[in-house]
C-alpha cells in the first residue's frame, strides 16, 4: 500500500480485502467494481458514497443505504488513504485503484 506521495504504509491485509469483496458481491448481485468517494451528489455535506458497476461497466442502481454501507466498509479496510480522489475497488482482484495506479502496490 502506498500513500499519495509514494511513501509506503503497512502491508495490506489481503485476506480482509478478499472477505470484503465476497461480502460486497453477496450484498450487490452482479457487481464488478465499486467507486468510493466522500461526496454524495445528493447531499450538501460529505458522506460516504459508492457507485457500483457490473462487468460491462454499466451502473448498478443502489439505494442510499446500500451505497453508504458499501462505501463505509471499503473506507474501513483502507482507513488511512487520501479519500479526496475517488478510488475504485475491483471485486475480482480485491484491489483498490486510483486511475491507473493501485493503492495497494498493484497486487
Amino acid at each position: 500500500m502506498h500513500t499519495a506521495d509514494g511513501g509506503s504504509l503497512a502491508c495490506p491485509d489481503t485476506a480482509r480485502q478478499q472477505r470484503l469483496a465476497a461480502q460486497l458481491a453477496d450484498m450487490i448481485p452482479g457487481v464488478a467494481t465499486i467507486r468510493v468517494s466522500l461526496i454524495d451528489p445528493r447531499q450538501s455535506w460529505p458522506h460516504p458514497h459508492a457507485i457500483a458497476k457490473d462487468a460491462a461497466g454499466c451502473t448498478i442502481d443502489l439505494n442510499r443505504i446500500t451505497a453508504r454501507v458499501a462505501a463505509r466498509w471499503i473506507l474501513r479496510v483502507w482507513p488511512i488513504l487520501d479519500w479526496n480522489r475517488a478510488p475504485t475497488f475491483d471485486l475480482a482482484t480485491a484491489t483498490l485503484t486510483r486511475g491507473d495506479r493501485a493503492a495497494d502496490g498493484g497486487r
